[in-house]
């Protein structure tokens, strides 16, 4: 008898440990609005119109990585419901439809968001809902800022580290030279003004001519016309696509050969080099931190053959020379790391707090000896680039990979 009350005791204790236990494992399920257990919601807004729709590629080719992911079984049993929309690369577009994606769709988290006035335009309103504001695409420097705004960071090397890479290059190859520079009238060409002069440091008299231009504007030619009249023998195009290639084609049609570096925004070989043109843009400077598409290196390399599969299987349409694809591609491949780092976590605290957490992670088409490391007081997740010419039909890297401190 006492042996069986014993078993009834046992029998008893180990059903309390199982709900004990399962209701421990119920209760580690966290979610806010966006998650659940079948589901992710994750926003994104990019020009898939107006003056920057070149990098409509980009959203193309997240949206097609993360189909893949939902084919192969989702983030931990849960499907990724990606909501994109289009603002035209204007700020008023962008907060509205920011807002439509946190109060009516109600997303998770904005993730990849294109431009630097279209995010500073949110910036405030994302931190103030508390909802990440993730892997903004845009170098601004702004987005490295965790003290200010934990629920924004950026993606990319920031732009001013960018331009401190080529302050130092011309100051070596070509010390005596004049400087004439085109920039973007925003956020975005005055942060790479400010990395140019830092790197140049006492040498900023080396720049004779510095040219702004507004998107609005249909043609950059004019601008062309006045900084070849400046005698600046090195152009620094802090343009996006449409006017970088516009800037190329207009050097050509002066026959105007000056040093032209462009920003690695604009080095996409099929949204920028091939409508300009492969003969005008052969000695083109630049820098980077992903791998080229288009290059024959990488045909045995593991990770660009993973990428090549995904464009057969996922985006057959897209164009493997568009950078755009490269970059949205290891991007969504970042986004679907920090989700599985989550676990059943998934609320927007622990989202930010993953992609704080990011060490040595390696995206399939970042440079070898690229890493993408993030810490809770550093929140530029890339700080490496190399330099790179144009030649032939491609990019042909040089020199070392060059580190810079971002947290500036």
């Amino acid at each position: 008898m006492a042996a069986a009350r014993f078993q009834v005791a046992s029998l008893w204790a180990a059903l309390a440990l199982c709900t004990a236990m399962s209701s421990e494992v119920l209760a580690q399920k966290k979610y806010d609005s966006g998650a659940s257990d079948t589901e992710i919601k994750i926003g994104n807004i990019m020009p898939y119109s107006g003056p920057a729709s070149a990098y409509a590629s980009i959203g193309k080719a997240e949206e097609a990585y993360f189909n893949k992911v939902n084919a192969e079984g989702g983030i931990n049993g849960r499907k990724i419901k990606f909501i994109s929309y289009d603002d035209a690369y204007s700020p008023p577009k962008t907060v509205e439809q920011a807002r439509k994606l946190v109060e009516s769709d109600g997303v998770l988290l904005i993730f990849g968001s294109l431009g630097t006035s279209t995010n500073s335009a949110i910036r405030k309103y994302m931190n103030e809902k508390k909802v990440p504001q993730l892997f903004v695409a845009s170098g601004a420097s702004k987005w490295n800022d965790p003290k200010q705004y934990p629920w924004t960071m950026g993606w990319q090397p920031s732009y001013t580290s960018e331009a401190r890479i080529y302050a130092k290059y011309v100051m070596k190859e070509k010390p005596d030279g004049k400087i004439g520079v085109l920039y973007q009238n925003d956020d975005f060409g005055k942060d790479y003004l400010k990395g140019l002069k830092e790197g140049l440091g006492a040498k900023a008299p080396m720049i004779v001519l510095e040219e702004a231009y507004d998107t609005s504007e249909p043609a950059i030619d004019e601008h062309i016309v006045k900084l070849k009249a400046s005698g600046a023998d090195v152009l620094i195009s802090i343009t996006t696509p449409k006017f970088t290639a516009q800037a190329i084609k207009k050097a050509a049609e002066i026959n105007w050969h000056p040093v032209h570096i462009i920003s690695n925004v604009s080095a996409s070989v099929g949204g920028v080099i091939e409508p300009a043109g492969f003969e005008i843009s052969q000695g083109v400077l630049s820098a980077s931190y992903t791998k080229d598409g288009s290059d024959p290196q990488w045909n045995a390399d593991v990770g660009m053959k993973r990428f090549y599969n995904f464009l057969a299987q996922y985006d057959p349409k897209a164009n493997k020379l568009d950078a755009g694809v490269v970059f949205g591609y290891a991007a969504a491949q970042t986004m679907v790391k920090v989700l599985q780092m989550c676990d059943d976590d998934l609320t927007r605290e622990n989202v930010m707090k993953q992609a704080a957490s990011l060490k040595n992670f390696e995206p399939d088409t970042l440079l070898p000896g690229i890493k993408i490391n993030t810490a809770p007081d550093d929140f530029a997740p890339i700080e490496q680039l190399q330099m790179m010419r144009f030649k032939g039909r491609k990019w042909e890297l040089f020199g070392d990979i060059i580190s810079s401190d971002i947290g500036h």
